[in-house]
């Protein structure tokens, strides 16, 4: 068995009644601004000015979040350009239910862009 290398999230969050939807799940949508959130953290280590999404390449939500699951999303830098820092970001739900029974929920690239006080694009 290969052990795997520690990875420390960029956040990491119980999820609570309130972001469930109408099926007992966690609504998508909460995940998508944790998603957002944890791209920003990564995106920040690369430069020290504000940085904004740009966007969101495409998300398929492959296991339900429960109420309770601790959910870790890990975030790494996976390229930057002249202005925009590209991330990569991994969730992953473990189960309130069943302590250690973790499964990766979704992954998403989150594409940023550094911006001055005014908004307008900047030089990374």
């Amino acid at each position: 068995m290969k052990k795997e290398k520690h990875r420390d999230p960029a956040i990491r969050v119980v999820l609570l009644p309130r972001d469930t939807n109408g099926y007992g799940t966690i609504f998508g949508g909460i995940i998508l601004s944790y998603i957002d959130q944890a791209g920003a953290v990564a995106a920040k280590r690369v430069t020290r000015h504000n940085v904004v999404t740009v966007s969101m390449k495409e998300v398929i939500f492959r296991k339900p979040v429960y109420v309770a699951d601790l959910v870790s999303l890990y975030a790494d830098v996976i390229s930057t350009g002249t202005t925009s820092i590209t991330t990569r970001v991994c969730v992953e739900a473990e189960r309130a239910r069943e302590p250690h029974d973790t499964h990766t929920v979704t992954e998403a690239e989150v594409v940023f862009v550094a911006v001055d006080a005014d908004g307008h694009p900047i030089p990374i």
